[in-house]
């Protein structure tokens, strides 16, 4: 089972507080273990443009468009990823997801994004969320989550607050009908 360019969605009976009704985009999955960011959840107090200002990036462009920070999991906060449409790449740098998806982890993005170009979708995440081998499926197993198509418009959206309605609605399913505790048949 490869889930590299689906989306996890935090069940109601989720035990971890910091993944309650989140949404994540996975990035890379293996028998290696997986990495994915949080998609839903919007850095409180956290600029675009004041991140740049700490990096010492310029904005350079008029065109040049504030993209939103979200908190892309628990796993080292300090390091920032990049997760954008597969229009923009730099060879040995970018990690290509799939055909509409890659993600970019080092500083030459946000220098095209100051200056105007890069990728045409995107946002940033402080962090991610991380699993070790066979830890995600047996998350998955325990009922932690569920899993989807992700696409380009629900990722990118600018509405956080729906995207966990968003994506389960996406696979038909109302909220209200989930219930907290897993059973076994």
């Amino acid at each position: 089972m490869n889930l590299s360019g689906k989306l996890l969605i935090a069940m109601p009976g989720m035990g971890d507080p910091r993944f309650r009704q989140s949404v994540i985009f996975l990035c890379a999955h293996s028998a290696d273990g997986a990495m994915g960011l949080i998609v839903n959840k919007p850095a409180p107090d956290i600029a675009f443009g004041d991140l740049l200002d700490q990096l010492g990036i310029e904005k350079k462009s008029e065109r040049a468009r504030a993209i939103r920070v979200h908190l892309g999991g628990p796993v080292e906060l300090s390091r920032g990823f990049v997760l954008h449409s597969a229009d923009y790449g730099v060879e040995g740098t970018t990690l290509r997801v799939d055909e509409r998806f890659a993600m970019t982890a080092t500083l030459d993005v946000l220098q095209a994004i100051a200056a105007g170009e890069g990728p045409a979708r995107s946002l940033l995440a402080l962090g991610y969320s991380g699993w070790g081998p066979g830890q995600l499926e047996d998350e998955i197993l325990m009922n932690g989550w569920l899993t989807c198509d992700a696409t380009p418009e629900l990722v990118f959206s600018d509405r956080d607050a729906e995207k966990w309605s968003d994506a389960l609605a996406s696979m038909g399913i109302d909220p209200r009908t989930l219930s907290a505790s897993a059973g076994r048949a």
